[in-house]
Formats: structure tokens, sequence, C-alpha cells
């Protein structure tokens, strides 16, 4: 019989554990912007495996999906409102709450110097403020933006192209003299087809996963900006979060932003490769052509949030 209450109490005691272990595991509901099996998408998806896998007992995400779940252009603001806990979307989707997030991919800096030069901190604050999230880390840096045609470009212009944009494309398409059409980018290769758009805006990589590439005739070389993909965390969330399950994210967005670095390397090689093979075509622009994006972008975040741009740019391009 001693043996037997003996059992009972340690069986109790394990079930207790076990229970309380698993009352202390927070669950993050999450999207990412692009289709997960695509290479913006993939990339979130290490990240979530990851977190699973050294997380369990601690920190878990249920990754819903992307723009089938939640729409691309919705979901910086799902997280803003709670409807989602996380996702992975770039800063120009949600600008219309927050214009100045975008002044990120105008930065020469590594998401590791800009949390040594306090750039990340400064645009955090606002992030906090205006978006009421908390930005965990981002990926992307590394891989520049193009413009992708159907057409070739005249005397190194665009005048009169239509070209799918989102709003760090915009005032850049404008100086260049064409016609920006605003799309979420489920719809772009519809529109390629049918001659909606003679060309669109988007990163090195990624136009054949998502199946514009037989489309694509030519690439407006070089390339600008710098691709800024940012993981949001819903701000109620995330200080409902305890300290060791912060900490953990934190850690995990770290080690994401490292891998980051090698993969964004391999991926601009291996998709210059694939285009090549395709018979895209890359077409070098004036001397102006990258100053004219810089400038055109800088000057048109000022004007829509001049106070925030005043404290962010200095940081943003300073190196620590």
């Amino acid at each position: 019989m001693r043996v037997v209450h003996a059992q009972a109490l340690m069986l109790t005691a394990a079930l207790c554990v076990s229970g309380h272990a698993l009352a202390q595991e927070t669950t993050l509901r999450a999207a990412v912007f692009v289709p997960t099996n695509t290479s913006f998408g993939e990339v979130f998806g290490r990240f979530v495996t990851k977190v699973n896998a050294e997380g369990k007992g601690l920190v878990q995400i249920n990754l819903v999906g992307g723009p089938s779940a939640v729409p691309s252009l919705e979901q910086g603001n799902a997280v803003r409102t709670g409807v989602l806990d996380m996702a992975a979307v770039p800063p120009s989707f949600y600008a219309n709450v927050m214009p100045e997030a975008d002044s990120v991919i105008l930065s020469p800096l590594t998401a590791k110097q800009q949390r040594q030069g306090g750039g990340w901190d400064a645009l955090n604050k606002i992030t906090n403020q205006k978006m009421n999230a908390w930005l965990l880390g981002s990926y992307g840096q590394g891989v520049p933006f193009h413009i992708w045609t159907t057409k070739p470009p005249q005397n190194d212009k665009l005048q009169g192209f239509k070209l799918r944009t989102v709003p760090n494309y915009t005032s850049f398409f404008n100086a260049l003299g064409a016609t920006p059409i605003t799309m979420p980018p489920g719809e772009v290769k519809t529109a390629l087809e049918r001659g909606v758009v003679d060309g669109y805006g988007w990163p090195m990589v990624g136009i054949f996963d998502l199946g514009w590439g037989g489309d694509t005739k030519y690439r407006i070389d070089p390339g600008f900006y710098n691709v800024v993909v940012n993981v949001l965390v819903n701000q109620n969330k995330w200080r409902a979060l305890r300290e060791d399950q912060r900490n953990f994210l934190n850690k995990m967005a770290e080690w994401m932003e490292q891998e980051n670095l090698a993969w964004a390397e391999e991926k601009n090689a291996s998709e210059r490769k694939r285009q090549n093979e395709a018979g895209i075509k890359g077409v070098t622009m004036g001397a102006d052509y990258v100053k004219t994006a810089y400038e055109a972008y800088w000057a048109d975040l000022t004007k829509r949030a001049p106070e925030s741009i005043g404290i962010l740019r200095p940081v943003l391009e300073r190196r620590p």
C-alpha cells in the first residue's frame, strides 16, 4: 500500500508539473505577406520552425499562412488591432499608418548596425506609438530592389510606362515619368498578361516564385534601396509575455538576422543566374538613376513625416 501511495503521489506531482509547464507556454498567431513556399515566405517559415523547436514550453508560433489567410496589405493593421499577434510584412505595406517606417529601406546599415547605432530603438519607439506593435526583427537586407518590365526603356527613360507600385516606389516612378498603379502581389501576374501594367517594382529575389518570370523581359539595373521585411508583434501581446519569453524571441530574431546575411548573398547570385537563363535582359540606366531613387523617396518621406524623418535619417545613415 505504501508503494502504491508513493507512486500515486509521484504521478500527481508529474501531472502538476506538466500542467504548469503547458500553462506557461504562449502561442502567437502569425502570418506572412507572401505565400509560405516563396523565397521571402521561406525565411519567416524557418524562423517559425526554429522558435517552435527551441521554444517548447515557452513560446510557440502558429503560422496561419500568407495572403490567402490575411491579405498582404492588411497584415500590418491586423497586428495593430490584435487580429494577428505577429506578422512578417514590409514596412511599405503599412506606410499608410506609419510612413516613416519605410525609411529603413534607405539605410545602408544591417539590422545589427542599426541596433548598435540607435536607429533600431528610434524606429521601434515610433512603431510602438503608431502601430501598437513591437519591432522584433527583420530580414531581407542585402537584397536590392529593381524595376522589371515587359518592354525596354527608351533613351534611359520610363516615360509613359505603367508600373505596379507600393508606396516605396511611387515617388521614384513619378520622377521617372512612369504611371504608378497600386495593387497587391497576387494581382500582378494577371495585370502583366493583360497589359494593365508594363512592369513592376520588386526585389532581386522572388519574381519566379510568384509566376512573373515568364512575362518579364527586362531588369532595370542597378538595384536600389534595401529589402526589409519587418517582424511585428502586437504591443499588447508583447507586454503580456514574460521577460524570459521576450528574451527568447529577441534571441531568435538575432539568429534570423544573422542567417539572413548568407541567405541574401546566395539568393542574389542564384536568382541572377536563373534570370539570365530565362532570357531576362539587364538594362543599365543613366548615372543619376539610383541617386534619383534615394532623393525622391527621402523627400517624400520627409514631406509626410518631417519630425520623425528628422530623427531617423541621421541614425539610419550613420555607421556605429
